[in-house]
C-alpha cells in the first residue's frame, strides 16, 4: 500500500529538456523472445550502432540484472513478474532521464509486457519481438539450458514446460532464423529513424548533425 504522505515532486528540468539536450526522442526498446532467440546479441548490436551515431543509450540484460537488482529473485511465476516490474520501473526512470533504453528479457507473459508499456507515455514503449523458432533456439543453446530443461534439471523453462506468449502486434518483429545480426539490428535502427527518435545523419558523411 502506498503511503498517502508520499507525493511526486516535479522538477524544473524535466524529460523534455533532457531529451532536447541529448537531441533524441527517449524510448524503451523492449526485446522479447525465447531463450537463445538472439535478444541480447541483437540488442547489443543496436546499441553499438546507436553509439556510432552518438546517441545516449543504456542496455539492460536479463542475466546482468539478476546479479544485483533482482539477485534475490528466483524463477517462479511470481518472481518473474516481480523481475519484470523492477526492470520496468528502472527503465521508466532512464527514459525520464532522456535515454534510449534497451532491455533484453524473455518476458514470456503478455500481461507483464503490457504492465511495463503502461508505465510509459505513448510512443515510448517499443516492443521488439525476436521471433526465432524453438528448434533453432535449441540448436544454438549457448548456455545448455534447453538440454537441462529437457532432462528435467530446470523446471518452468519457457518454451518447454512454461508458455511463451508471443506479441500480437509488436512495433518491430524480426524473424531471426536466416538473417545476419547486422541486418536484424538495422531493422530496429530503421524504425527509430523513420519515427523520429534519432538525430539525422548528414548525407554522404558519417558525421552527426548536432
Amino acid at each position: 500500500m502506498k503511503n498517502e504522505n508520499i507525493v511526486w515532486h516535479n522538477h524544473a528540468v524535466d524529460k523534455s529538456i533532457r531529451a532536447y539536450m541529448k537531441k533524441q526522442r527517449p524510448c524503451l526498446l523492449w526485446f522479447t523472445g525465447l531463450s537463445g532467440s538472439g535478444k541480447s546479441t541483437i540488442a547489443g548490436a543496436v546499441e553499438s550502432m546507436l553509439a556510432e551515431r552518438l546517441q545516449h543509450t543504456y542496455l539492460m540484460d536479463g542475466d546482468n540484472v539478476r546479479h544485483r537488482l533482482c539477485g534475490d529473485l528466483g524463477f517462479s511465476e511470481e518472481d518473474r513478474i516481480e523481475n519484470i516490474r523492477r526492470v520496468g520501473e528502472v527503465a521508466h526512470l532512464m527514459v525520464d532521464a532522456g535515454l534510449i533504453v534497451l532491455t533484453a528479457f524473455i518476458s514470456p507473459f503478455k500481461s507483464n509486457r503490457e504492465m511495463v508499456r503502461q508505465m510509459l507515455s505513448g510512443g515510448e514503449f517499443i516492443e521488439v519481438h525476436i521471433d526465432t523458432p524453438i528448434d533453432v533456439c535449441e540448436t544454438r543453446d549457448p548456455k545448455g539450458l534447453y538440454k537441462k530443461a529437457r532432462a528435467g534439471e530446470i523446471k518452468d523453462f519457457t518454451g518447454i514446460d512454461s508458455p511463451y506468449e508471443a506479441p500480437d502486434a509488436a512495433e518491430i518483429c524480426i524473424k531471426n532464423d536466416n538473417i545476419s545480426i547486422q541486418d536484424a539490428a538495422q531493422q530496429v535502427i530503421d524504425y527509430l529513424d523513420q519515427h523520429g527518435y534519432l538525430k539525422p545523419v548528414k548525407e554522404g558523411s558519417d558525421a552527426i548533425i548536432g
